[in-house]
């Protein structure tokens, strides 16, 4: 059963809270940082050269690095949507925290690999888009993992959000769960035919989008029946 809330936090609480909200940015600004460094090191063009055929000779170490920004950057905006309905923490949401922290400064490294794999066959057989996607899955899903924790836990949430009914939260799992699954599929596929598996995961944008619609027509459908109980 859900922990009955307290009225109020300590000011140590808050403090700490607080803290462990700037340490958690810090953190993903390194990460972020991290990903860009394999990038620096990418030759500028030769006599007879151009600057295109230095970005297609370079073409999978710049989309896994577009990617993985583009991932990171989103799991964070959902990683913020979380704790900003929360106004203190307890041991269970600061271990999943440091082990989604861990994830997103480990990502850096198999995104460099995979990004620098030469062909299809070498990121298949070596295992390196598993481990990519797999690391990407373990961030989404740790990140679902606290969203769900925090509201089974209103004692967590600030007084404002705990009876909130808003079918934001709803549809932020539903996105957190879409993403993890596409993750995991795609670090399959990737061992089976490498060359499917960024096609593969466009395929997550538009299930996000349906399972959206979806949510909010159910939850419009509900709204609609409890105005008619109440009259």
């Amino acid at each position: 059963m859900p922990d009955q809330p307290r009225s109020d936090i300590t000011s140590s609480e808050r403090r700490s809270f607080d803290r462990l909200v700037n340490f958690t940015d810090a953190v993903v600004a390194i990460g972020i940082t991290l990903q860009l460094l394999p990038i620096i090191d990418v030759a500028g063009p030769k006599s007879g050269e151009s600057v295109w055929d230095v970005v297609a000779a370079n073409s999978g170490q710049l989309f896994a690095f577009v990617l993985s920004f583009v991932v990171v950057i989103f799991m964070w905006a959902a990683h913020n949507r979380v704790f900003n309905t929360m106004r203190c923490y307890d041991g269970t949401i600061f271990r999943l925290n440091v082990a989604w922290l861990l994830l997103i400064v480990f990502l850096p490294w198999p995104t460099a690999m995979y990004g620098e794999a030469a062909n299809d066959a070498v990121a298949g057989r070596g295992g390196l888009g598993l481990l990519y996607w797999w690391t990407l899955a373990a961030i989404s899903g740790l990140g679902v993992w606290m969203a769900i924790h925090a509201r089974r836990h209103v004692d967590l949430l600030a007084v404002d959000e705990r009876d909130r009914e808003d079918d934001r939260d709803t549809r932020g799992l539903v996105r957190g769960y879409v993403l993890f699954g596409s993750f995991v599929i795609v670090g399959l596929v990737s061992i089976l035919q490498p060359s499917w598996a960024p096609l593969v995961f466009l395929g997550a944008f538009p299930a996000v989008a349906v399972a959206n619609r979806l949510v909010s027509r159910r939850n419009d459908k509900h709204m609609g029946t409890k105005q008619e109980a109440g009259t």
